[in-house]
């Protein structure tokens, strides 16, 4: 199946989101063939919201030190031929291939604004407000301030387990977050504030169904979930039962920190 502009535009109006401010995740794959490829669907995207950003996180610029601080989520020492290759962040460094296609085109649109964390940075068009409110020790708190405006999250062809927007609501209920360090020009850096593991999103789905709204263009389902909603019902999950949302993997060294936290 092929899906052209006005597929795509079409698809996305149904979700009534063209006075909104929306983070997006994407899979282009889930489309099946997209006439003009990225390039298509961002300009669909912005014909059919205020505003848009979308994660360029750059795990290349990390390092893994061999000593740290405990209940770190971290094997130390464990990365030294990664480390070698390791890449001093830069304000055009290109956004990880496992974010997909569609955020490195909207990160090189020349209308487009990044933040500058070295390793969880955004980037987007019409939101620089949005863009403007992350911080080194706070790298999620542009989803807060999204969700003050009454943004919505978009999955194009994923699911939760990609939705950064429920790690900020994670780090809101209280739960244990991370330290990471990243090689920025001549120094290392300290970022704080770095999430847990999202294998375990999906349970939160049958929770915000109230709140999404869903179409279906070309091949891919389409979710958009109201932000604020979508906040609240996890952090309410997660005080009720401060396991939930984690994944069962027995070698999953952030969850196990998380339990034993």
């Amino acid at each position: 199946m092929s899906a052209s502009l006005l597929d795509l535009k079409t698809g996305l109006s149904k979700l009534g989101l063209t006075k909104h401010l929306v983070i997006a995740h994407a899979s282009l794959k889930a489309f099946g063939h997209i006439e003009g490829g990225a390039p298509t669907m961002l300009n669909a995207l912005l014909d059919s919201v205020r505003g848009i950003i979308m994660p360029t996180f750059t795990y290349r610029a990390m390092l893994n030190p061999d000593v740290g601080p405990p209940r770190n989520g971290i094997n130390y020492g464990s990365e030294n031929d990664l480390n070698k290759m390791a890449e001093a962040f830069h304000p055009d460094m290109p956004a990880d291939k496992m974010m997909g296609i569609l955020p490195e085109i909207l990160r090189k649109h020349p209308k487009a604004k990044r933040s500058s964390h070295p390793i969880q940075s955004f980037a987007g068009i019409r939101a620089d407000a949005i863009i403007n409110s992350q911080r080194i020790y706070d790298p999620l708190a542009l989803i807060g301030t999204l969700a003050d405006q009454d943004g919505w999250v978009l999955l194009l062809g994923v699911d939760q387990t990609v939705n950064t927007s429920i790690h900020y609501a994670e780090k809101l209920a209280g739960r244990l977050q991370f330290i990471r360090w990243a090689l920025v020009q001549d120094r290392v850096l300290e970022c704080p504030g770095f999430p847990g593991d999202s294998d375990g999103f999906n349970a939160i789905a049958p929770f915000v169904e109230k709140y999404t709204r869903r179409v279906e263009i070309g091949n891919a389902p389409v979710q958009a979930i109201h932000l604020k909603s979508l906040i609240k019902v996890v952090t309410d999950q997660i005080k009720e039962n401060p396991f939930a949302l984690l994944c069962q993997r027995q070698d999953c060294e952030r969850c196990t920190a998380v339990r034993w936290s």
